[in-house]
Parts: C-alpha cells; sequence; structure tokens
C-alpha cells in the first residue's frame, strides 16, 4: 500500500526533513487534506473572530502553508494578514491566494518580526511539524493584550509537553486562556483537535 504524504506529515524529524517535506507535498498538499474534510483553519478563524476587537489589525498567519488558513481568516473577515513559513515551495502557492499583505520564509525558531496584533497557527505544532518552541516564539512576539489562536490535533495533544507548555503561560499569569475546543480536524483521517484562543496578558 502506499503511503501519503498526510501519512508521513506526523512522523518526527528535523527542521531540515520537515522543510524538504511539505516543499515536496506542495502541488497536492490542498488536494489530499480537502479530500480528508481539513476543517481546522475554519475553526481558527471562527474562534479568533469571536474575541479580536478589531478585525483590521495585522494578522500574522504563523506556517502558512499553502494559504487555506489566510484564505479562512480572509472569509472571517480579517483585513491584514501576513504570511511566514519554512517551505519556499508552500509559500508559492500561498501567493496565488491573493489574501496576503506579505509572504516570508523563515528559518526555524527565528524571532518573529512585525507589529502584529493578531496570530493564528493552524494545524502547525505538532511531531513532524513545528515544535511546542513556537508557541514560546509567537507568544513572545505578541505584545500585551494581542491574541493567538493555534491547533493541537490528536497526535500533538498525546505529548503532554505540548499542553504543559501552555500551561507555563497560562499559569504564571502570562497568558489567559479565552477558548478551547475539540473537535474536527481531518475527519477522514479519523483525526480532531484541540482549537484554543490565548490573550497575551
Amino acid at each position: 500500500m502506499t503511503t501519503s504524504f498526510l501519512d508521513k506529515a506526523y512522523e518526527a524529524r528535523d527542521a531540515e526533513a520537515t522543510r524538504a517535506l511539505y516543499d515536496s507535498w506542495s502541488a497536492s498538499y490542498e488536494v489530499e487534506i480537502t479530500q480528508n474534510g481539513y476543517a481546522t483553519p475554519a475553526r481558527c478563524a471562527q474562534a479568533l473572530a469571536e474575541f479580536a476587537k478589531d478585525k483590521s489589525a495585522p494578522l500574522l498567519d504563523f506556517g502558512c502553508g499553502t494559504g487555506l488558513s489566510g484564505l479562512a481568516m480572509r472569509l472571517a473577515g480579517f483585513e491584514v494578514i501576513d504570511g511566514v513559513d519554512v517551505s519556499a515551495d508552500m509559500l508559492a502557492h500561498a501567493r496565488v491566494k491573493n489574501v496576503y499583505r506579505t509572504l516570508r520564509q523563515i528559518e526555524p525558531d527565528a524571532a518573529l518580526e512585525g507589529d502584529h496584533l493578531l496570530m493564528c497557527a493552524v494545524g502547525v505544532i505538532g511531531a513532524g511539524a513545528a515544535p511546542i518552541s513556537a508557541l514560546d516564539t509567537m507568544l513572545h512576539a505578541l505584545p500585551s493584550e494581542g491574541l493567538l489562536v493555534f491547533s493541537l490535533n490528536d497526535n500533538a495533544l498525546t505529548d503532554l509537553g505540548n499542553t504543559a507548555r501552555l500551561n507555563e503561560w497560562l499559569d504564571c499569569g502570562a497568558a489567559r486562556l479565552l477558548f478551547s475546543e475539540h473537535g474536527d480536524h481531518l475527519p477522514g483521517h479519523d483525526l480532531q483537535s484541540t482549537v484554543y484562543v490565548v490573550e497575551k496578558v
């Protein structure tokens, strides 16, 4: 039986191997995940829209991939969206959607630039993708009262270190949890995710 890119996506690997996988996957990525009912972008966009006071504030789409997350954010009413990703080939597909103000390739664990009051990381953190240190990177870059929406799928949730890192931010009072909901991620792949909205204190 042939192993799909989606089957490979959740295997642990180093940063360069991850970049290579997503470069190779870029041409068929949207077809494969759409066939599996990819629900998390719309769920994240709806959750962030519920709490964002100003949808015209700059929003950073961290790990934007081919731009499905940015498209969901635009459809939810967000007006100024910038995207960053480690994969140049994924960014090329995002560019043709014309929903981003800027798109930029970044290195793993690089500090984030800009004045974004809003951030999203849709399906980004977990084995085979960005490490949980990405949560620190995003929250450090957010200003006080800035909002971050992100998701952890069932595979990421089995690593208790992921939720523990979130709880460190919450327990010390550096961030506040506004929303948490478990629901569909890739129903066709029998996978769910928890969507979180966090406010930087």
